[in-house]
Formats: structure tokens, C-alpha cells, sequence
């Protein structure tokens, strides 16, 4: 069974119904024998739908320009990162 902490990592995809098959059935026995966490995914679920209904904020466009490049850079960063790296050896002559 899950713990109340795997249960609130899994809550957001839970509620918004993403989790597969096998652990939506995990989170819903844990629910089931568990107050704390069902008030919290109450609570979770409520908020959601309080923000649904709030009115999408304009921004402004040079802010929106700013933030659209900072992800790009952030996301190029990321995929650098995790790209093969060339082995350092051949650089030495070694090969």
C-alpha cells in the first residue's frame, strides 16, 4: 500500500486523471482507509476548479518574449547536457 507521501506526490496527476490503470487503483485504496489524504485531495480538487474559474491574466508581450527565451535557452541547456559527451582520450594522441 502507499504511503500518504507517495499519495500526495500522485495527488495532481490523480485528480486531473493521468495516472494509469494500476496506480489510480493504489492512490484510490490508500483514499480509502486514509482521511488525512482524502481531505488533502478534497482541498487539492477544490483548488483546481477555484482556479479554473479565475480569468487568464493578459501578459505583457515583452514579458511573454522574455519567459519564451529563457525556456528555450533552459530547455537547449538540458538537451546539451544530456547529450553523448566525446571521449577525452583521442584528444591526447592516445589512439
Amino acid at each position: 500500500m502507499l504511503t500518504c507521501r507517495q499519495v500526495t506526490e500522485l495527488a495532481t496527476d490523480w485528480s486531473e486523471g493521468l495516472l494509469g490503470a494500476v496506480d489510480r487503483r493504489r492512490v484510490e485504496e490508500h483514499l480509502a482507509g486514509c482521511d488525512g489524504c482524502r481531505a488533502y485531495l478534497a482541498q487539492l480538487t477544490a483548488t483546481a476548479g477555484a482556479l479554473r474559474r479565475l480569468a487568464e491574466p493578459a501578459v505583457p508581450p515583452a514579458l511573454e518574449a522574455s519567459l519564451l527565451a529563457g525556456f528555450d535557452a533552459w530547455q537547449r541547456e538540458r538537451e546539451r547536457a544530456a547529450a553523448p559527451r566525446s571521449p577525452w582520450w583521442p584528444a591526447l594522441g592516445l589512439l
